[in-house]
């Protein structure tokens, strides 16, 4: 019998999860004590915050509606001081990863609780992992400050959202659950959660490549996605994020297309050393290899697979792999800067992962 001996986090939250859910608004803003909520979210998606905003009535504190990628410290700190000003005792973020992490930015250096309002596949409002750019550096920490107090999960929020965005977040919410099962921290309840989420997402993604408006691999989608970013909430993270975070900030590449692009190689150069963990994860997608299946995943159901095809330039990957090899992650094999600089090269062209870093 394998011995058991293990620490597990969790990480205090509540949760309204099913289709509909939204309507149940107003009832989690009273649960937080609130009387002004300021809502948060990107300019693509200005009408639903002015929804929101309409739905809470004399409640809502107004809209600020320039959420971007990656966090930029002018923003964060754009709003914060309108908090200040209109006098807003809470937060709904609504949107995507971009959006919460402002809110996160927000709750930092104000301790204004969030309530989170997904409409992608991030798990960013299920973390107390925090991201801002400043100075073209991504900087990241984690501080329970910023885990969101509520979180309302509904499906028919997500409907809407396109088809190869809906690919590319849910992988990226794979490669929150695929790090987890090696973490250093990995510990049986959080690998169950994990291989839970990857197999839901597995099977969520293509149903919703053949109808878009499927509720029920929406739902399941959300699902695979809440799991794997309370995966992501309690471990820590490791090579996979440690790139992503430095193509993101640094060089302004779109956050869910490097996730997808990426992974596939980080399971691959971290193979040999976790291969237990690849088992899980090749048995959740239904494939005979982790990496494999990752990158058939994307590839199958339309998503980039080549970095050439989302921004990055050839001239600055010895630059994302200085970067990245400066402070690294922990990771279960050591980093070395010209394994690096390989996998970059592969994710560059977009050739499938090989076991050759």
């Amino acid at each position: 019998m394998t011995k058991l001996d293990f620490l597990y986090q969790g990480r205090a939250g509540r949760v309204v999860f099913g289709a509909g859910s939204l309507q149940h608004l107003e009832r989690e803003i009273s649960h937080l004590n609130a009387r002004r909520a300021l809502v948060l979210c990107s300019p693509e998606q200005h009408a639903s915050g002015e929804a929101i905003a309409a739905r809470l009535g004399e409640r809502s504190a107004g809209v600020f509606a320039r959420a971007t990628m990656h966090v930029p410290i002018e923003l964060a700190e754009e709003a914060r001081s309108l908090a200040r000003e209109l006098d807003a005792d809470c937060a709904v973020a609504v949107g995507g990863g971009s959006t919460i992490g402002l809110g996160k930015a927000i709750a930092l250096e104000s301790d204004l609780p969030i309530l989170a309002i997904p409409t992608t596949y991030a798990g960013s409002e299920m973390t107390p992992i925090f991201g801002v750019t400043e100075g073209g550096l991504k900087r990241t920490g984690t501080d329970l400050r910023v885990l969101p107090k509520t979180v309302i999960y509904d499906p028919e929020l997500t409907r809407s959202l396109p088809v190869g965005l809906s690919v590319t977040s849910g992988i990226n919410a794979i490669a929150h659950a695929a790090e987890g099962l090696y973490s250093q921290d990995a510990n049986p309840v959080t690998s169950l959660m994990a291989e839970e989420g990857i197999s839901a997402l597995a099977k969520a993604l293509p149903a919703i490549v053949a109808k878009a408006d499927d509720i029920d691999a929406r739902s399941l989608a959300l699902y695979g996605a809440w799991l794997s970013g309370a995966v992501l909430g309690s471990v820590g993270m490791a090579l996979h994020h440690k790139l992503c975070h430095t193509l993101g900030g640094s060089f302004n590449l779109p956050h869910a297309e490097v996730h997808t692009i990426v992974l596939p190689h980080a399971l691959a150069f971290n193979a040999s050393a976790a291969p237990e963990a690849m088992n899980r994860i090749a048995r959740a997608l239904g494939s005979a290899s982790a990496a494999s299946g990752v990158y058939e995943l994307a590839r199958a159901n339309g998503a980039q697979v080549a970095l050439k095809d989302i921004g990055m330039v050839a001239e600055d990957l010895d630059r994302a792999a200085d970067i990245a090899s400066a402070r690294p992650y922990w990771n279960p094999r050591p980093i070395d800067r010209d394994g690096l600089r390989a996998l970059l090269q592969d994710a560059f062209d977009g050739t499938p992962p090989r076991n050759r870093y």
